[in-house]
């Protein structure tokens, strides 16, 4: 019964979204996101770009609530949650129906470039070596010259902000959609 219940609990650990890193860093967990100035914007913007940027803002705000939360495989709340769990409630909360997981998710939406990347597009990875189907979502919260940051959720440090500049995400990265 023992090595049934523990073959059980390796295989959930390997299925889902798995994103290790082998990375140190410090103990406190800060998200620092600035808001662009508004009095700053050179061209006005039409209403309905405006509307856009909005919708992206409100979905970025949610998923950010969630920094710091532990990865739970199938999570959906504060109590634990996985990558696909976090974009889906982010979205939910903002009354956007939307798949609920990963892979599904990656069929929805426009694709483009990584250098077309705006606030609230997301991002898909493959992070399994022979797995063949995308198995990892981000959602950008910012864009800080070339560097695109997303919130996503991780095996080892739960719901956290990381950068595309990072090798293991760059090199796990698969397409970018957009969805608002």
């Amino acid at each position: 019964m023992f090595k049934k219940s523990l073959v059980f609990v390796v295989i959930i650990l390997l299925s889902g979204c798995i994103a290790k890193k082998k990375t140190t860093y410090s103990k406190s967990r800060t998200v620092t996101v600035n808001a662009s100035d508004p009095k700053k914007r050179k061209n006005k913007k039409s209403k309905r770009e405006a509307t856009k940027n909005s919708a992206a803002d409100n979905v970025v705000n949610s998923a950010l609530q969630f920094t710091g939360v532990k990865y739970r495989y199938g999570g959906t709340n504060k109590k634990g949650m996985d990558c696909s769990g976090l974009i889906y409630v982010a979205l939910q909360e903002n009354d956007i129906l939307f798949p609920r997981v990963s892979h599904q998710m990656a069929d929805e939406g426009k694709r483009i470039r990584l250098n077309e990347v705006q606030k609230g597009d997301l991002l898909f990875f493959k992070t399994r070596k022979k797995g063949k189907n995308i198995n990892h979502v981000g959602l950008i919260v910012a864009i800080d010259g070339d560097e695109v940051k997303f919130i996503h959720s991780t095996t080892s440090r739960g719901v956290i902000v990381s950068s595309m500049r990072e090798g293991y995400w760059n090199a796990a990265f698969v397409k970018a959609t957009r969805i608002l």
